[in-house]
């Protein structure tokens, strides 16, 4: 198996087999644009679940319990603060998570009391209480922001100076963008808690995001550096080339991350409970996978879609067209090339892009 997919690896990259990715870009937008609504829904309704950091209010934390019974954590808490909406979650295997609105000092020590008393522990040591003041979590909230905005400013200089091109840059931010919306649409989808670790989870897959969308991108620009100067291939086609020699790389790559943060969900979400592991697992397992999607399928076509509104280009791609249409027509046959470049008569239609090999077959 690991020779043959070696073999497949090989092959994609030399050209022999490839996959028309950036002629297909129509389905891939279709495919982004309907999970981008979706998560948009989903934000609107249910909408983002914020934790304690940022909406505030007192936390009790009840450990070392023998019945894990929320509902009598929750008739607990109402005995004393009837008006309380308690957010009760089960901690690892014998501890219990209450979460209120902010309550006063003495709510506080009658709740922490009541708690003890209920599940007959200790008070001095297996019922702790915490406040958190909504202020913390506006300025949390206000720091995330501004750190997203300024990755993306510079995420757009160095893109463009890097690669001289700031189509590349703009379609990097629609890829970052997608990431981020589908990963925090998931997010209010599945009613988690959103924590300082969320968040800090959603910074995180911007940096693999950006990482995997420069390396197929630094491909591309080799790739496409002399499109003008031969009459061979087009621009979409070169760079379909170049997304399928960095296919294979990107697939091991995300497999390798993929592992071990699955683990990490799996045991925050199904042995410790809600808590640190399980907000930035979460976050990272939807949006490396959502990354690697956009690498692969988004931001090269929407980099070919607005390259190629260029006239240069779109003349060169014209011309191109012609001639291959041509030399069908006038029964030459097919161009003779290694990988699946073989234009078939009445295939040639402006605007439509097969995929490219790597070198033409040299006749001996």
């Amino acid at each position: 198996m690991a020779a043959g997919f070696a073999q497949w690896g090989n092959d994609l990259y030399t050209g022999r087999r490839s996959y028309d990715i950036v002629g297909r870009r129509k389905i891939w937008f279709t495919i982004s644009s309907i999970l981008v609504i979706l998560s948009a829904i989903f934000l609107i309704k249910p909408g983002l679940n914020p934790g304690i950091e940022f909406r505030g209010g007192s936390e009790f934390v009840v450990s070392g319990v023998a019945d894990q019974d929320q509902q009598l954590a929750a008739d607990t808490v109402l005995k004393v603060a009837p008006d309380e909406q308690p957010k009760i979650t089960t901690v690892g295997g014998d501890a219990l998570r209450v979460q209120t609105s902010t309550l006063t000092n003495d709510q506080v020590e009658q709740v922490k009391g009541a708690l003890a008393t209920a599940f007959d522990v200790p008070e001095a040591t297996n019922v702790t209480s915490s406040f958190i003041g909504p202020s913390w979590g506006a300025d949390i909230s206000k720091k995330a922001i501004t750190g997203i905005l300024v990755f993306l400013v510079f995420v757009t200089i160095v893109m463009t100076i890097y690669f001289r091109n700031w189509r590349m840059a703009v379609a990097a931010l629609l890829a970052l963008f997608h990431d981020l919306i589908i990963t925090v649409g998931v997010y209010a989808a599945v009613g988690w808690e959103v924590t300082p670790a969320t968040v800090i989870g959603f910074l995180t897959i911007l940096g693999y995001s950006i990482y995997d969308t420069v390396v197929v991108f630094d491909k591309v620009r080799e790739n496409t550096a002399d499109t003008l100067d031969q009459s061979r291939y087009t621009y979409a086609e070169k760079a379909n080339l170049a997304v399928n020699q960095t296919l294979v790389r990107s697939i091991n790559t995300s497999v390798v991350a993929l592992l071990p943060v699955s683990a990490i969900l799996f045991v925050g979400a199904f042995i410790l409970g809600p808590g640190t592991l399980r907000d930035i697992a979460l976050a990272l397992f939807v949006g490396m996978l959502i990354g690697t999607f956009s690498s692969i399928f988004l931001a090269t076509p929407f980099e070919v879609t607005l390259r190629e509104r260029e006239p240069a280009l779109r003349a060169h791609t014209a011309k191109i067209l012609q001639a291959r249409a041509a030399r069908v027509a006038g029964g030459e046959g097919e161009p003779e090339l290694v990988g699946p470049v073989h234009v078939a008569a009445g295939a040639l239609k402006p605007g439509s892009h097969q995929g490219v090999a790597a070198q033409p077959k040299r006749k001996r």
